[in-house]
């Protein structure tokens, strides 16, 4: 999430007060030790393995990041959606600028690769239509800048609070603008408004609204414990 809050923003993304942490140079890293290199240039996801940042190149700044809110494979006969995951929250209210959104609605994957489907399931079933729907360039600052001044107020009081008045590295969170309640108030709704957009689009493709409810997470902790396969309401979802 880091790596692609960085993406989307024109850096730097740490400031001089910030001691580097030391790099990881066992065997098993890709840390390359000369006196060039800098932690900076390397990201973790376990806090072990070590990767270059695909941020630390100036050419990929301002990159496309193709986002599938979801978090998951969903298919539906009726084309609904589940409800869309905060990651996308964090990259619309931390991202410096804020970023364009486009957003898009594609339809017909599932008939080429269904989650039902038997032998040979790894063959990719031919001759069926796929459609890919862009909607609009959202106005961002109409729909998302309430609350991007919201964030950026609560972030940097957290910096006055917890980093004695010094700046946080982009993408970086405390445990405050993590699970604090008016942090988790805030991505919830940036996410219910990117919701919004994806259903403007999917209306453009004569499909029914949705029951408001689809884009609740209570409404899906129905589904009981399973979290793949064929779900009571007879969807079929797998994580990825």
């Amino acid at each position: 999430m880091v790596q692609s809050i960085r993406l989307l923003s024109k850096g730097p993304f740490f400031h001089a007060h910030h001691p580097a942490s030391a790099a990881d140079r066992s065997v098993s890293s890709s840390d390359i030790a000369d006196p060039f290199s800098s932690p900076h240039l390397t990201y973790s996801t376990d806090g072990v393995d070590t990767f270059p940042a695909p941020s630390a190149y100036l050419s990929r700044r301002h990159s496309w990041v193709h986002v599938f809110s979801e978090g998951k494979i969903h298919q539906s006969r009726e084309r609904t959606m589940r409800y869309f995951k905060w990651g996308v929250a964090r990259l619309i209210l931390e991202a410096e600028p804020m970023p364009d959104v486009v957003p898009m609605w594609i339809e017909g994957t599932d008939q080429i690769m269904h989650e039902s489907r038997k032998f040979p399931r790894f063959v990719p079933r031919a001759l069926k239509d796929v459609s890919v729907t862009f909607g609009e360039q959202v106005d961002t600052e109409k729909i998302f800048g309430d609350l991007r001044r919201q964030w950026k107020a609560l972030h940097k009081k957290e910096e006055e609070a917890s980093a004695g008045g010094r700046g946080l590295e982009i993408g970086i969170l405390t445990d405050s603008l993590k699970y604090g309640n008016e942090a988790v108030a805030l991505r919830k709704e940036c996410t219910r408004r990117v919701r919004g957009e994806v259903l403007k689009v999917r209306r453009q493709r004569s499909l029914p609204d949705e029951d408001p409810k689809a884009g609740l997470v209570e409404t899906w902790r129905h589904e009981g414990g399973a979290r793949e396969g064929k779900m009571k309401d007879g969807t079929w979802v797998r994580d990825v």
